[in-house]
């Protein structure tokens, strides 16, 4: 393996949101050993700086793949703002959903969630400004949002659900996969020579077609049955303890048979 790419949130991160001094350990040994350390998360960049300052990635992607930091640069793709609008005014017939878009110019929601902290801005279906939109979320108790949202949609976006309970909507352009396609060119590393950790829905593509899928035991029943390996919990360093004993220092164990 060339190259080791995680999702952060229930897959490196601990139900907590910390990383632990063992896979920060872990995960030094990788650059020794000249492995690449790659991140795809749901998260916006702002939060994946701080993950970046501890742990060293070589390329980031955030927002489901909606900006990617390269060593060239940084890509962003964005949804059209009429296509957002649109689906906005569709989301707005769920009168408790909570609704909140990622854009360049920050996070905007139609009330507080203090969890996320963002701008609350009361004028959905017209966007705040005319910075790139990145990401819609939208969470609601009626589950006829989540069984109707991929109706909602133009033709220029997807949505996935997160944790069971959260509809982020992005543009076709801006999955995961593509994400990770982009970062391991720009290294000119192959698919076949890399390893992709995760445990929600968004996962799954990469899992499917990284040379190794592996899923922590706490996901998602689809990812379980897409993945080569099963690892540990979040919680219980699952990352960390596969790449140290299949890819670090694999001594003829059992990881691949």
């Amino acid at each position: 393996m060339k190259a080791i790419v995680v999702d952060l949130d229930l897959t490196l991160l601990r139900s907590d949101k910390s990383v632990s001094p063992y896979t920060l350990e872990v995960l030094r040994h990788c650059h020794e050993h000249g492995l690449r350390i790659l991140a795809a998360s749901a998260r916006p960049m702002r939060e994946l700086k701080r993950f970046h300052e501890l742990i060293g990635f070589d390329a980031m992607a955030a927002t489901n793949g909606a900006l990617i930091a390269l060593p060239q640069g940084l890509t962003e793709i964005g949804i059209p703002h009429e296509s957002g609008e649109k689906i906005l005014s569709a989301l707005m017939c769920f009168p408790d959903a909570e609704l909140s878009v990622e854009m360049g110019s920050g996070f905007y929601a139609d009330r507080d969630i203090p969890a996320w902290q963002p701008t609350v801005y009361g004028g959905f279906p017209r966007l705040p400004d005319d910075t790139i939109l990145y990401k819609i979320l939208a969470n609601s108790e009626n589950s006829r949002l989540y069984e109707e949202a991929a109706e909602l949609l133009t033709d220029d976006v997807y949505c996935t659900v997160a944790g069971g309970s959260l509809v982020q909507i992005m543009s076709v352009e801006a999955t995961k996969w593509k994400s990770v396609q982009q970062m391991l060119n720009s290294f000119g590393i192959d698919a076949a020579d890399a390893i992709y950790f995760g445990d929600d829905n968004d996962d799954i593509e990469p899992i499917a077609n990284c040379g190794l899928g592996v899923a922590v035991a706490n996901a998602i029943p689809a990812v379980l049955t897409a993945a080569d390996h099963v690892t540990g919990t979040n919680d219980e360093d699952g990352v960390a303890r596969f790449i140290e004993e299949c890819i670090l220092y694999d001594t003829g164990s059992e990881c691949f048979n």
